[in-house]
């Protein structure tokens, strides 16, 4: 899946990552990137709002990691982990917090500043880039699924990301 938004508020890029989140399964995990204020932390909050969590959505770049807990589309108990990594200074920080319990679980994970991990990342996921448009509040989102190293065209699904 290949997608391309341009969003021109906070609510248009909130609102374009509730409508990703219908793609989302349990134990996904959407590396994000993007500049600094380009609105990672809005689009998981998007993410967030439509697995109905009950905590307001905060940046962790403090404490690196926050946990809401939400609900799938059954009504069943949906953990949603939410690493950002802007902070981090070295992988063995990455390596302290257990990051595998958080990309290989049950939960969608979702990785702000994701690219510092590099090959740490699993290699099925979905890469969310956010940059700035022309326009003073306009948002360039671009959202691709990658699944065993290498981009899957729209709908093609592969076992170990259902």
């Amino acid at each position: 899946m290949e997608q391309q938004i341009i969003t021109f508020s906070e609510r248009e890029t909130i609102d374009a990552a509730r409508s990703f989140a219908a793609t989302l399964k349990r134990g996904d995990v959407v590396a994000l990137s993007g500049e600094l204020g380009t609105g990672k932390t809005r689009f998981v909050k998007g993410v967030c709002e439509a697995f109905h969590a009950r905590n307001p959505v905060t940046s962790p770049s403090f404490v690196i990691l926050n946990r809401y807990e939400g609900r799938d589309s059954r009504g069943d108990e949906l953990l949603i982990y939410h690493l950002d990594l802007y902070r981090v200074k070295s992988l063995e920080e990455v390596y302290d917090i257990g990051f595998e319990e958080f990309f290989y679980g049950d939960a969608i994970c979702l990785i702000e500043w994701a690219e510092l991990l590099s090959d740490l990342l699993p290699v099925e996921r979905y890469d969310v880039h956010l940059s700035y448009g022309v326009a003073e509040h306009e948002r360039r989102i671009e959202i691709a699924r990658v699944a065993g190293g290498a981009l899957q065209p729209d709908g093609e699904r592969r076992a170990g990301l259902s």
